[in-house]
């Protein structure tokens, strides 16, 4: 066998490691186990993985392009934080790719297809029922992904799901908040009927307001979220007295 030959499988061997390797680092950043703001180092997990640090430095690099993490000069590599104003941002492009969505599933949705997400929105509601707000939201992702896939445009599935990664690196998001499961799944459901009943805008206009909801509750929750910071900081409030004095 040529020299050239064993280059070759040595470099398909390494990429196609460094893709595994990227794809655990970011499964564990989108389920949790690494937090937003969290260093992560290339020693401590080439030995979890049980890889040599090439690999890892290279999916350091490939998920800094995807915005999962950034790198800090003399400091390291941190899982990114998303500020609230980039967040209200991401919500606002959804909300219009998601009026796409509805208007497109409204006049070319499948009975096999809107059978499926018949089946997801009641899989939902058992959830709520159980309070299981884990469950629930991994099924609200697949709620929403596959109906931008069962759109049929590409290149807006491939926008959106970055779009959904980087919201994962908000901190707070509002399912966390048990209370609001019921509210979140009735939008499911009027979605689901909106599209059923084939009229392009009101099904358009129903995953648009579903979008804007889901922005108006994550304001609101950062703002008690400020309110409450601002209360247990003994700093803050010796400042502010000092400040009326």
């Amino acid at each position: 066998m040529d020299p050239g030959h064993h280059a070759k499988i040595a470099l398909l061997q390494s990429s196609s490691l460094t893709t595994v390797v990227q794809q655990e680092i970011e499964r564990a950043i989108l389920v949790g186990e690494y937090a937003p703001g969290s260093k992560l180092t290339e020693a401590a997990l080439a030995e979890k993985l049980g890889v040599s640090r090439g690999p890892i430095r290279e999916a350091f690099r490939m998920l800094e392009e995807a915005g999962l993490l950034r790198f800090e000069k003399n400091r390291g590599v941190f899982v990114r934080d998303i500020p609230i104003d980039e967040a209200i941002e991401i919500f606002d492009l959804r909300a219009a790719m998601d009026e796409l969505v509805g208007r497109q599933l409204a006049a070319n949705i499948t009975p096999t297809q809107l059978k499926e997400i018949k089946g997801l929105v009641d899989a939902m509601e058992k959830s709520v029922k159980a309070a299981d707000t884990r469950e629930y939201h991994l099924l609200n992702l697949t709620f929403h992904d596959r109906l931008v896939e069962m759109a049929g445009n590409r290149k807006l599935t491939a926008i959106y799901r970055k779009l959904i990664k980087e919201l994962s690196l908000f901190r707070r998001l509002n399912l966390a908040d048990g209370w609001l499961m019921p509210i979140s799944a009735n939008e499911h459901r009027q979605i689901l009927k909106a599209i059923a009943s084939g009229d392009a805008q009101t099904a358009g206009r129903a995953m648009f307001e579903h979008v804007i909801e889901s922005k108006e509750r994550t304001i609101a929750n950062d703002l008690r979220r400020q309110a409450r910071v601002a209360a247990e900081s003994p700093t803050d409030n010796s400042l502010k007295k000092a400040q009326r004095a």
